[in-house]
């Protein structure tokens, strides 16, 4: 048996990825968080299927169903929301997996910060304006962040920000990042991105904080923060440009 770890996408049920949704149509376990992935993806489970849901589950009680279902022999479908290499809780359970030798495969998936470009209209990573994107998130009743991975050190460089799991704190993030970007820095909340209760919210660091208090955003959206949302004047990429050395007609 494998235990797949399949990245379920941001929200919408058809961003699964067609791999994930495969194995997702085979495996006669399937283990969910349930109020982040899609109900609708259930109903791709084959009928009999044993569905857990474990919103309130523990690690050492998620590691027992996947333990039970390996003595079975039954493939077992790990639904995560997003993508697994980032914010998944992916890596302690793998780890537990390897320390009891059950075999597994992760399958990636749309991210939340991808979907959230994409509601936007806006690509991260803009020629001449900004080429490096930071994902990540702040402290509150969270894992602590790293040392030197707090929001000052990581705006020195200017970068395009994608902050997850950090609207509860819009105000501290606001604080943290206006030395570095300014208060005219554009900044762009998404939140349940591609689903259709999504909101999207536009404003600059200076104004940002009072509009997410006022729709009320408390939870599932992401940050993105940096000059890229608002470019228009920036050269075209070296990709497509006339100058470009291309390898010469076969013909």
């Amino acid at each position: 048996m494998t235990v797949y770890f399949i990245g379920a996408g941001p929200g919408a049920a058809d961003l699964i990825t067609l791999r994930g949704l495969r194995r997702l149509q085979s495996a006669p376990v399937c283990l969910y968080a349930g109020s982040l992935v899609p109900r609708e993806l259930l109903d791709a489970c084959p009928v009999g299927t044993r569905l857990v849901d474990t919103a309130n589950l523990t690690l050492d009680e998620i590691v027992v169903e996947l333990l039970a279902a390996h003595r079975a022999g039954l493939d077992v479908a790990r639904l995560h929301s997003g993508d697994p290499s980032v914010f998944s809780a992916v890596a302690e359970q793998m780890r537990r997996l390897d320390e009891l030798g059950v075999p597994y495969e992760v399958v990636p998936g749309v991210p939340a910060f991808a979907a959230a470009a994409a509601s936007l209209g806006r690509e991260l990573t803009v020629p001449g304006v900004g080429q490096t994107v930071i994902l990540t998130r702040t402290s509150q009743r969270a894992t602590p962040m790293p040392e030197g991975e707090d929001l000052k050190t990581l705006g020195a460089s200017g970068a395009t920000m994608v902050l997850h799991l950090a609207v509860q704190r819009i105000d501290a993030v606001v604080a943290e990042l206006l030395p570095s970007y300014g208060p005219d820095c554009p900044v762009a909340v998404v939140a349940w991105a591609s689903r259709p209760d999504e909101v999207i919210l536009r404003g600059t660091l200076a104004d940002i904080a009072g509009q997410v208090h006022e729709a009320g955003i408390r939870r599932t959206a992401v940050i993105v923060v940096g000059p890229v949302l608002s470019a228009t004047q920036f050269p075209d990429s070296h990709l497509y440009s006339s100058d470009r050395a291309r390898p010469c007609d076969a013909s």
